[in-house]
């Protein structure tokens, strides 16, 4: 067994590749997707689903997987905004060599900053800084850097 991807529906999927490539470093690898037919509408339960985005190699792995994979619906169903505290996945975590610089990338890249740039010791002595952020769309980021 093991983990293959994490997947975002996008509202502009093509807008949010290019995000996480430029801001976070994930690569391209090729496995660009534009899916429909039967299966998956019986997959999704969505009649006449269509699907098109593209798996990105996760920094710091192989150049296969695990991968973020981006997809946008041909229509999508906007929620409320996403909370930090609120039950379901939180939040895609990147170590990055400096915490500020990253924020930086993605700030420039049309992200944003998700409450203050913290630095914090664990009972264990180990030091990290961390700061939440947010992608073009309102997902929520983690930038962590361990010294």
């Amino acid at each position: 067994m093991r983990y293959v991807h994490t997947n975002i529906i996008a509202k502009d999927s093509a807008r949010l590749i290019e995000f996480y490539k430029n801001a976070l470093g994930c690569k391209s690898i090729s496995e660009t997707r534009d899916l429909s037919g039967e299966w998956l509408d019986q997959m999704t339960g969505i009649k006449n689903a269509h699907i098109i985005g593209e798996h990105l190699c996760l920094p710091g792995y192989e150049d296969t997987h695990p991968t973020l994979e981006i997809f946008s619906y041909d229509k999508v169903v906007e929620g409320e905004k996403h909370q930090i505290n609120q039950c379901g996945i939180a939040h895609l975590a990147f170590e990055v060599e400096e915490v500020e610089e990253v924020l930086k990338k993605v700030i420039a890249a049309g992200g944003g900053q998700h409450g203050e740039v913290v630095n914090a010791v664990y009972e264990d002595g180990r030091k990290a800084k961390f700061v939440y952020a947010t992608d073009i769309e309102g997902n929520i980021l983690e930038l962590q850097s361990w010294f």
